[in-house]
């Protein structure tokens, strides 16, 4: 059992044998993925409150220097991500922040709510207005604040980042594995197209690593739910000065993830923060959201590369780089899909379960309507998963 797994009502376990047999794979035993992916995105970073204070972030500010987007600084941020060709907006902002922070929620009941999620919900559908597919990953969420919220995204997220305690997350309030992993199962529960992902060199073990990949798959097997997991190497910055981890680790877990998920399921490594040329053959799939407009807030000293560094990496691996959608096909349903659909996803999700919002759907279908940006993608996708 997980830490705090029973406090939070999860049941999830590993076997014994599946931890041992995968971590005996190594990146000779994947195989290296037939075209690379992408999603262009703007970051929206709603606040930079945090309830928790890990000791490798610099995403949080301390109490009464954290800020709050209004909805007219979303909204320009949106403008200029569509006007650059983008079709993500990334909703971030640190776990319960009005929770510790008096002046954001005092900020927030100003402008009539009365919790981030209601506020996070008028700032996703600004993005649907400018014509963008909100993402959020706004850390631990209830089952309620989640349901809030979930109409109005096209795919959410949560990094597990591990099923162990580390000593990374310090702090009176630190991240327990068991909400996390709460959070997944919340999210397999309403239906959610879910991101999650491990962040490697935070103090866990390489059992601990097994045990993280291998939770994330069980989750995925009850509910079909996840759409991609993120391989994220922890990296040097003004909070951390722990290392990172070295090339060999990141192709030995990376392998891992390969071997442990399913197919359907992608692999992701951050190209500003991971050595994502020496990754692809051990299964990586996918490179992320890369934003042509706003910086990576999370890791603001690591800068995004440019689509032509994506191009580099895919070239040098030898396969086609194709964009997608935040929402990867496979949760679409079949008259908003490609006919060209990859048929080894095409068992997936869909059956009799809605994937996709009434709100989603209009988007989707008002840009086919409007010349077809998002139906473009889906194509430029698909081209490249053919060759």
């Amino acid at each position: 059992m997980f830490p705090g797994a029973s406090e939070y009502g999860v049941d999830v376990a590993v076997e014994e044998g599946a931890v041992d047999d995968l971590l005996q794979v190594s990146p000779s035993d994947v195989d290296a993925p037939p075209a690379l992916t992408f999603s262009r995105n703007v970051f929206v970073p709603l606040t930079t409150a945090c309830r928790y204070t890990c000791t490798y972030c610099t995403y949080f500010d301390p109490p009464g220097q954290a800020e709050l987007l209004s909805l007219e600084e979303v909204r320009e941020i949106c403008r200029r991500g569509a006007d650059a060709g983008c079709t993500e907006a990334l909703f971030t902002f640190g776990d319960d922040p009005d929770d510790r922070y008096t002046e954001i929620h005092a900020q927030l009941e100003a402008w009539g709510h009365d919790s981030i999620h209601t506020y996070l919900r008028e700032a996703c559908e600004v993005a649907l207005e400018e014509g963008l597919l909100p993402h959020a990953n706004p850390g631990d969420q209830t089952r309620e604040q989640l349901a809030e919220v979930a109409d109005v995204n096209a795919s959410m997220g949560v990094m597990l980042e591990t099923t162990a305690e580390v000593g990374a997350h310090a702090g009176p309030r630190r991240k327990v594995p068991g909400q996390r992993l709460r959070t997944l199962e919340n999210a397999g529960e309403l239906d959610v197209a879910f991101t999650t992902g491990i962040l490697v060199g935070i103090g866990e073990d390489w059992r601990d690593r097994a045990e993280s990949l291998l939770a994330i798959r069980e989750l995925h097997e009850r509910y079909d739910h996840i759409q991609e997991v993120i391989v994220q190497p922890v990296v040097e910055n003004e909070r951390w000065s722990g290392g990172s981890p070295d090339l060999a680790t990141m192709r030995q877990v990376t392998a891992m993830a390969r071997a442990a998920l399913p197919e359907e399921i992608s692999v992701q490594v951050p190209p500003n923060l991971a050595p994502a040329k020496d990754l692809i053959d051990c299964g990586v799939d996918d490179l992320g959201g890369v934003s042509p407009v706003t910086d990576d807030h999370i890791n603001p000293e690591y800068k995004w590369p440019a689509l032509r560094e994506l191009e580099e990496i895919a070239a040098s691996a030898g396969v086609p780089l194709g964009e997608r959608l935040p929402v990867y096909e496979r949760f679409l349903p079949a008259e908003l899909r490609t006919d060209g659909f990859d048929g080894r996803l095409a068992d997936g999700a869909d059956g009799d379960r809605e994937w996709i919002s009434a709100a989603i759907r209009a988007a989707l279908e008002a840009d086919d309507a409007a010349g077809g940006r998002y139906r473009s993608v889906l194509r430029d996708g698909e081209t490249a998963a053919s060759h």
